[in-house]
């Protein structure tokens, strides 16, 4: 029997977040262009909100799903990962 680990939400919220973190990072840069801001606005306290909501779900799925199928939870967790990257890349790159 073989486990759909991706399928669960566990798996899924936390990449979903992730990639509107990223869709936060590309209005600002739309919005305001790349140069940092005064003061931080609403959009910078949802991003913050959206990367550190997402720590304790991907803890989550890593104990509930690693003991279970570590190697399919691992591939999950990668990804999970790699969202995560791709959502706090560009603001290191930018120096905001």
């Amino acid at each position: 029997m073989e486990l759909h680990l991706g399928k669960r939400p566990s798996a899924l919220i936390p990449v979903v977040m992730s990639l509107a973190a990223l869709a936060l990072v590309s209005l600002q840069v739309v919005m305001h262009g790349t140069a940092p801001e005064r003061d931080e606005g609403a959009l910078a306290h949802l991003y913050q909100l959206l990367v550190l909501g997402q720590l304790p779900v991907i803890a989550f799925f890593a104990y509930r799903c690693l003991r279970r199928a570590p190697s399919q939870g691992l591939r999950v967790v990668a990804a999970q990962a790699f969202a995560l990257g791709a959502a706090l890349v560009p603001v290191h790159v930018m120096g905001w």
